[in-house]
């Protein structure tokens, strides 16, 4: 594996809306590897809140302090994704044993399709385990600016006022 490859990383996710959790997560990674690519994708099992370009747009004004983090579009299969960017490392974010058990599983089926690309895990911060899209579509209407501020990041924040006003 060339030395270049085994220095990047690949967050792939839906990111919707990205969370506190997802930027923990990032910034931790990105003083991890040299470069980390966030991919923004689309879950077939979800209900997205905002569109592919929406998210994309509040990921990268959220990432903007890190000078090696990137984000990119993708379709289509994770480890696909990760091959097509040189990279050998698929970096997942878990919150619970729920996660992990879901995670587990699709490592084992990564592993089947590109045998190459090694599943890395990082848990989020305690602080911010709880933090999920149904939970913020559940208290934007009540919170104020400040409340949510403990759940996403600035630019999240009057995306979700729009977007569920």
């Amino acid at each position: 594996m060339p030395q270049s490859a085994a220095r990047t990383a690949v967050y792939t996710g839906s990111f919707d809306p990205i969370t506190l959790g997802h930027l923990d997560v990032i910034g931790r990674a990105a003083r991890i590897f040299e470069t980390l690519i966030v991919g923004v994708g689309i879950n077939p099992d979800k209900q997205a809140m905002f569109s592919l370009e929406e998210r994309v747009d509040l990921v990268h004004a959220s990432v903007a302090h890190l000078p090696n983090v990137r984000v990119e579009l993708f379709s289509g299969l994770a480890v696909a994704f990760v091959k097509s960017r040189n990279a050998h490392v698929l970096l997942r974010g878990v919150r619970s044993l729920t996660d992990i058990e879901a995670e587990f599983t699709m490592t084992l089926a990564n592993r089947k399709l590109d045998a190459s690309v090694e599943t890395v895990f990082l848990m989020a911060d305690a602080q911010y385990s709880h933090i999920s899209s149904s939970l913020l579509k559940q208290i934007t209407p009540l919170a104020d600016d400040d409340a949510l501020l403990k759940f996403v990041p600035s630019a999240v924040v009057k995306a979700l006022r729009a977007k569920l006003a």
